[in-house]
């Protein structure tokens, strides 16, 4: 009863993706545009991605909507089609239609996405990757550059705009109150090189020094630790219960059950008590990154 009363009280602060499902209707009409021009000048998808040097599966998933029109595709296919400017007239909606949409996450991460914009107390544990909230630009990228499978390129920086979006977080008013433990191995790995790590280090220690932060680093050689089921993410949305979230592997589960939350914040106390002050905590990160 607890878990589908709390459940209950988080719908509020879920919901659709508007601006998403917006831009692929407007991608799925303009695709059924292409098939019946192309269709009417008699060329088949190959025919057509030859004369305007485009592969047969890109025409494909351009005509379904799954693709988003280029503007160089729209100008070609319109002279080609001989679509009187209709294609071309398209390029405007399709520039406010991926501006709308670019913060886009996830469908496995949206729930959670929306009740940390909402949330009035953030906690972290983190013992692979820097938080999204705290990363800069070059280090996200890093990391979905790198991902197995390999993403797009396109769907790289959308997932990039939308981590940096969602870091408006930190600084929005009334700003939420944050904190954040990370492994100390985690700061000593030069994802992206390390021109990009220093970058990172430094902008942990800008963000340490906010008021609403308190970040702190779990020591290599602590011979206690808390956390070594995993890590997780503590959120308490606005007048709303606190939740626990878990992810792992591209797999999410957002916990409602006061039980389950229960034993989750009593663990992050623990783990909070075992790593260093944020004092010495900054001073370890500016050590490591005066070392580089």
């Amino acid at each position: 009863m607890e878990r589908k009363r709390a459940a209950m009280e988080l719908d509020g602060a879920i919901g659709g993706d508007d601006d998403s499902e917006e831009a692929a209707d407007l991608f799925r009409v303009i695709g059924r545009q292409v098939r019946l021009l192309r269709e009417r000048v008699g060329l088949t998808q190959r025919e057509l991605g030859d004369r305007l040097g485009y592969s047969e599966d890109l025409i494909r998933s351009l005509e379904r909507g799954r693709r988003t029109p280029q503007p160089d595709f729209l100008d070609a296919a319109d002279d080609l089609l001989e679509a009187g400017g209709l294609l071309r007239a398209a390029k405007e909606d399709v520039a406010r239609a991926k501006a709308r949409a670019r913060v886009r996450h996830p469908a496995w991460f949206k729930d959670y996405a929306k009740l940390e914009a909402d949330a009035v107390e953030l906690s972290y544990y983190s013992n692979h990757t820097v938080p999204g909230l705290f990363q800069t630009e070059a280090h996200a990228r890093a990391l979905y550059a790198m991902r197995k499978p390999l993403l797009d390129d396109e769907l790289i920086e959308q997932r990039v705009a939308a981590r940096l979006a969602r870091q408006a977080v930190l600084t929005n008013r009334p700003t939420p109150m944050v904190n954040c433990v990370i492994e100390e191995a985690v700061l000593r790995r030069p994802i992206g090189e390390w021109d990009v790590h220093k970058e990172q280090l430094g902008e942990l220690i800008r963000l340490g020094k906010l008021r609403n932060v308190e970040l702190q680093v779990m020591p290599l050689d602590h011979p206690e630790h808390a956390g070594l089921g995993g890590p997780f993410i503590l959120l308490t949305p606005t007048r709303k219960p606190q939740v626990g979230y878990l992810e792992v592997q591209n797999i999410s589960r957002l916990i409602t059950d006061p039980e389950e939350v229960r034993i989750l914040a009593s663990r992050y106390g623990c783990i909070r008590s075992q790593a260093l002050t944020p004092r010495k905590s900054s001073a370890l990160i500016e050590r490591l990154l005066k070392d580089q």
